[in-house]
């Protein structure tokens, strides 16, 4: 139950928006136009080694290159890494927030999914949600090689560059954002 919630709630938060709100309009806004690639949408079947999508180039270096280490190792074991969402403009953080607060009814229960923009470390370029679950179970167990770690334990799927990890060990994960010190901006 718990892969299947966690499924829903990525499928839900990663949909692509069909406009963007502006962080100065009413809580509802006014739409401004399709957001799209240019904001970090990311369409079916990109890798970490698409550099044509902005989702994926306009990540860290450093973890780009980390993920890039480690998708090249794993497809030895035959497993890809996809990207279902890397960078993200603030303008396509707010509209997943704003989607998650409608399907989850409460700022509060929507906080446990999608971050604000200004807190987002999508929107720094600072994480990375991969799939399909064969990629995550082989990052859960050799990402910390090279430096990726889970960061949330309801997020199997979400990524961050944790270069201590290499020698140390990936952190003790938070159950989820709203426990993260990072999110109480």
């Amino acid at each position: 139950m718990t892969a299947a919630l966690g499924y829903q709630a990525l499928k839900s938060s990663l949909a692509l928006p069909t406009a963007s709100f502006s962080a100065s309009a009413p809580p509802l806004g006014e739409p401004r136009g399709p957001l799209g690639e240019a904001d970090g949408a990311v369409p079916d079947g990109v890798t970490v080694f698409d550099d044509a999508i902005p989702a994926v180039v306009k990540l860290d270096p450093d973890l780009l290159k980390a993920l890039r280490q480690a998708a090249t190792d794993a497809s030895d074991d035959g497993v890809e890494f996809y990207v279902s969402s890397g960078w993200r403009s603030p303008g396509y953080q707010d509209q997943l927030l704003r989607e998650a607060v409608a399907e989850y009814g409460s700022e509060d229960e929507a906080a446990r999914w999608v971050a604000t923009a200004t807190t987002s470390p999508h929107v720094a370029g600072d994480a990375a949600d991969i799939g399909h679950s064969d990629a995550t179970v082989w990052l859960s167990r050799h990402g910390a090689e090279y430096g990726l770690c889970q960061i949330y334990r309801n997020e199997p799927w979400h990524y961050e560059l944790r270069t201590d990890a290499i020698e140390h060990g990936c952190p003790r994960m938070y159950a989820d954002p709203t426990q993260d010190p990072r999110m109480q901006q």
